[in-house]
């Protein structure tokens, strides 16, 4: 194949554009969103879309025996490890048009771009759809890259059960993408995932493109208050046990710890009230606790504080407790090698950029466990995601896909270079 240098290498923006909209029709919603769920029939469409586009350019796909699939170019130079691009095709209910998605179609986009100009990278290119990234229908959220990286087992993935009973094993065998590679037998170097910011941080700043740094640490724990239910009529306020004014303060104070330190969140997201009747006192209240924080230091002394937080919160009104930690994942700090390819490429392409953390979980956080990994994030409007009002626009969506293009081709140079001089 003839050589071609990275500036005569232009995505095309709306074939890119046209491959979105196309898939957004698998499993989309009258409101403009999909409702795409793992494992589904609109799942099988997809891959099966997603699988046909990977033909259609002689690359050699192979699929592990948790879904996730892996489609080849090869490169010019044998016994280089890949450069793996992707993300997730997976939705969640009420999903937009371009979490995960487009971070496996920006992928493919560089493969096509690549194939039209007739350019071979000296280390392979690979394109990746995990499982079960989004987790809305079966729990853990990234299960296939989760076992893909070693974090769980094949066995476990398979009992996971939705809402209805049905599991995972049983779904993946009925939609046919149950692949013979073991799982974690496919193997890369180096990966690049492109994907929304999810957040409202690049539009707020009018920045094109994020070089994410990293995921932040995240903990979740359930909480328990335990007080009387009573009527509300005849109990007189000093007597009261309200498990609702209890948990009313630690919601308060959730807010008050993480505005304490910087670049934290903290949040409680669900409720159930018992007996969550108009006119009784609510006896009993459960919660989840949300932490996130870049730095485990810092989590430790937000857990901490939670934890007087919820014990003085009980004593005050009366209450009994129960905090327990349901979930803790360790803050991932992305490869620098990476994430300088990723500054090069958004350089040569023009584009402007800030450092960024992730505030969501991605496959990315299992891949760097593996290999050495980063993330590129591009806006979305009002950070709204998970929603199908989720929006990126056309230019915004190519930009990312540009500089995924341009940072896999500096990578692969760097790397090339590298393996030439060590081998002198």
């Amino acid at each position: 194949m003839k050589e071609t240098t990275m500036s005569n290498l232009t995505i095309d923006a709306e074939r890119l554009w046209d491959s979105l909209m196309e898939t957004a029709r698998i499993g989309g919603t009258p409101d403009g969103g999909i409702a795409r769920l793992t494992l589904s029939d609109d799942d099988r469409r997809v891959r099966d879309w997603l699988r046909a586009q990977c033909d259609a350019l002689g690359l050699t796909m192979t699929v592990d025996e948790v879904g996730n699939m892996f489609a080849t170019r090869p490169g010019a130079r044998e016994g280089l490890p890949a450069i793996a691009m992707g993300s997730h095709l997976d939705t969640q209910p009420t999903g937009g048009k371009f979490d995960g998605v487009l971070g496996v179609l920006a992928g493919l986009e560089v493969l096509r771009t690549l194939d039209a100009a007739g350019y071979r990278t000296e280390a392979p290119l690979m394109l990746v759809n995990w499982t079960n990234e989004e987790g809305s229908r079966f729990s853990p959220a990234m299960l296939g890259s989760g076992i893909w990286a070693g974090v769980y087992d094949r066995n476990y993935g398979d009992a996971r059960a939705d809402v209805s009973g049905d599991t995972f094993g049983a779904s993946l065998d009925r939609i046919g993408y149950r692949g013979e590679a073991k799982a974690g037998a496919i193997r890369f170097g180096a990966m690049f995932e492109l994907h929304i910011e999810q957040g409202p941080i690049l539009e707020a700043e009018g920045i094109e493109v994020g070089v994410v740094q990293g995921i932040q640490g995240m903990r979740w724990f359930e909480l328990t208050l335990t007080g009387t239910a009573a009527h509300t009529g005849s109990t007189p306020m000093h007597m009261r046990r309200n498990a609702l004014l209890g948990m009313a303060r630690v919601i308060e104070g959730i807010d008050r710890i993480a505005k304490a330190h910087p670049d934290a969140v903290g949040t409680i997201g669900f409720l159930e009230i018992s007996p969550n009747s108009h006119n009784v006192i609510p006896g009993e209240v459960r919660a989840t606790i949300d932490l996130r924080h870049p730095s485990d230091v810092v989590l430790d002394q937000m857990q901490a504080q939670v934890d007087e937080l919820v014990r003085n919160a009980a004593e005050a009104v009366g209450l009994t407790h129960r905090l327990e930690q349901i979930s803790r994942t360790a803050p991932v700090v992305f490869d620098p090698e990476c994430i300088a390819s990723v500054r090069a490429g958004a350089k040569a392409a023009g584009y402007s950029t800030r450092d960024i953390i992730s505030g969501a979980g991605h496959d990315a956080a299992h891949a760097a466990a593996v290999a050495p990994t980063t993330m590129i994030f591009v806006p979305c409007a009002g950070g709204l995601s998970h929603n199908p009002a989720e929006s990126t626009l056309p230019g915004e969506c190519a930009a990312g896909a540009q500089v995924l293009l341009e940072a896999v081709l500096d990578y692969d140079r760097r790397m090339s270079e590298s393996r030439r001089e060590a081998a002198a």
